[in-house]
């Protein structure tokens, strides 16, 4: 008799457990793609990088010039001028590569402008795939931009047009992702 129960139980909610799993996906490149503030704050980055990748070079090429006036004076100096010099042309590479790292490194200038402007636009996202989720019945979403690989997508599981669509960027003539 208990072994009936407990077969019944497990029957009847382990069905309702099954039925109430649904799940989708969405690609979130496609949609930052079509978020005019994701464009804008990409070209902030971009145009930030830039300026300070050039500022990288110059230092590096001013080393360069250092480095290769030593090499052509190298038989006129004494000892102690070309300790002097080789001394100077160190200091200037640790202050390189310490600029590089306060700019370029974890939790740098880049790293840090970047999150400032990509994360309200990312909110932006997740707040609307949450709404889709929540309008849908979805427990899961998965991103399949990101990390997650899926061997086979059913477009009816795409959410990717609802999110677009939550974030008023909707556009009905525009079916082909890639």
């Amino acid at each position: 008799m208990r072994f009936y129960l407990v077969s019944i139980f497990f029957f009847i909610f382990g069905l309702n457990f099954v039925n109430a799993q649904r799940f989708g996906y969405i690609d979130t490149d496609f949609i930052l793609n079509k978020m005019p503030d994701y464009k804008k704050a990409q070209e902030e980055i971009d145009r930030l990088s830039e300026a300070w990748e050039k500022e990288v070079q110059e230092m590096a090429k001013g080393i360069e010039v250092l480095y290769s006036s030593l090499q052509a004076e190298q038989v006129l100096l004494t000892e102690e001028m070309k300790k002097e010099r080789t001394e100077a042309i160190k200091k200037k590479e640790a202050e390189l590569k310490e600029y590089q790292k306060k700019v370029f490194g974890f939790g740098g200038l880049f790293f840090l402008k970047k999150q400032e402007l990509i994360k309200p636009v990312q909110d932006k996202l997740w707040d609307a795939s949450e709404k889709v989720a929540k309008q849908n019945n979805l427990a899961i979403i998965f991103d399949k931009a990101g990390a997650l690989v899926m061997i086979y997508t059913d477009p009816r599981y795409d959410y990717t047009d609802f999110v677009l669509d939550e974030l008023g960027l909707g556009d009905p003539n525009d079916t082909i992702k890639n």
